[in-house]
């Protein structure tokens, strides 16, 4: 009869906790839990879903995967009219409500749900530090960012949200910047000047991620969390982007598509399981300049452009990784 060592080449590991990382098909026992535990890995895919009303590229996307958002960006391929186009999705069909008071594009954004959202920053000739509340029906104008910057990275809540890096009028920037409501309120830097991030769109004011964008000429492949106070360098994307899309937490959280060397355009997607990132399956259509929304199981990443032309598609992601107890020995 063939065991296990004679299959893998090893014998079964003791573990006092679960592998962080572990391979697909590998098998320890949880000396802590005493149960003998294996990784199946659950296969991750994008499908297809409708498209936005309004293609465009550098929007904000905010939400879920059955309840996102998608707001501002630029109709077409540069110099393209920038936009103040909402629409809604529902996990079928978008629906266009009612538009920014401000257009512009580059800009970022958070919020868990399309009824409660949060947009600031952005390029409406120059660099812009308006912040808009959205309330599931109107936006309204609240008090700016304390630097007008574009090109940067959202996380969080219309009531408690996060921004770093982007391009300031002196450059790209590691400024961070937390919104409690009501003012923003200027925090301590990334450890990485850059521009282009993007941020797990759900993360929080006290746990945050941020990973890729640029510090001219190259694409970051650094990767930092927030903890409430400081940054902290930890492990990097496999593939340098930039003007990639973002979902999840600090935690647990999705790279999309973007900009990487040395080809421009990328259908990339790794996932982040809080401590270092897997490559998993792309996107139909490599594009950048694209918003996202959701978690990294249940996500969706909509529109962006892939340099001569701007897109209007929706796609779907689904997929996780866990680990799953065959045996219990207690």
């Amino acid at each position: 009869m063939t065991d296990y060592k004679d299959i893998k080449g090893q014998l079964i590991q003791t573990l006092a906790a679960d592998p962080s990382n572990p391979p697909n098909g590998q098998v320890w026992y949880n000396s802590t839990s005493n149960t003998l535990k294996g990784f199946k890995n659950i296969l991750a895919a994008w499908a297809t879903g409708n498209n936005v009303n309004n293609a465009r590229s550098q929007g904000m996307g905010a939400g879920s995967q059955t309840a996102a958002l998608f707001s501002g960006g630029q109709n077409g391929v540069y110099p393209a009219p920038f936009s103040n186009h909402t629409e809604l999705y529902n996990g079928t069909n978008w629906t266009e409500v009612n538009n920014l008071n401000t257009a512009r594009r580059l800009t970022a954004g958070c919020g868990a749900s399309n009824t409660a959202a949060l947009i600031y920053g952005g390029y409406d000739g120059g660099n812009n530090s308006e912040t808009e509340t959205w309330n599931g029906t109107n936006w309204t104008e609240v008090n700016n960012m304390n630097e007008a910057k574009r090109q940067i990275g959202a996380s969080g809540t219309n009531t408690a949200a996060l921004t770093c890096g982007g391009e300031a009028p002196g450059g790209a920037t590691a400024n961070t910047e937390i919104w409690n409501g009501t003012n923003w309120t200027e925090v301590n830097n990334l450890n990485n000047v850059k521009a282009d991030n993007a941020m797990s769109n759900s993360g929080t004011t006290t746990a945050s991620i941020t990973f890729g964008g640029i510090p001219v000429p190259a694409r970051h492949r650094e990767t930092e969390l927030w903890n409430g106070t400081n940054w902290t360098e930890v492990n990097d994307l496999n593939t340098g982007r930039q003007r990639l899309g973002g979902t999840g937490t600090s935690t647990a959280a999705l790279a999309i598509g973007g900009d990487k060397e040395p080809a421009p355009f990328s259908a990339n997607t790794e996932i982040w399981n809080g401590t270092n990132w897997t490559e998993t399956s792309d996107l139909s259509a490599a594009r950048s300049f694209l918003a996202g929304a959701g978690t990294y199981t249940v996500g969706v990443a909509f529109a962006g452009e892939t340099g001569t032309a701007i897109s209007a598609a929706t796609e779907e992601f689904t997929g996780a990784s866990t680990p799953t107890v065959e045996f219990d020995l207690s």
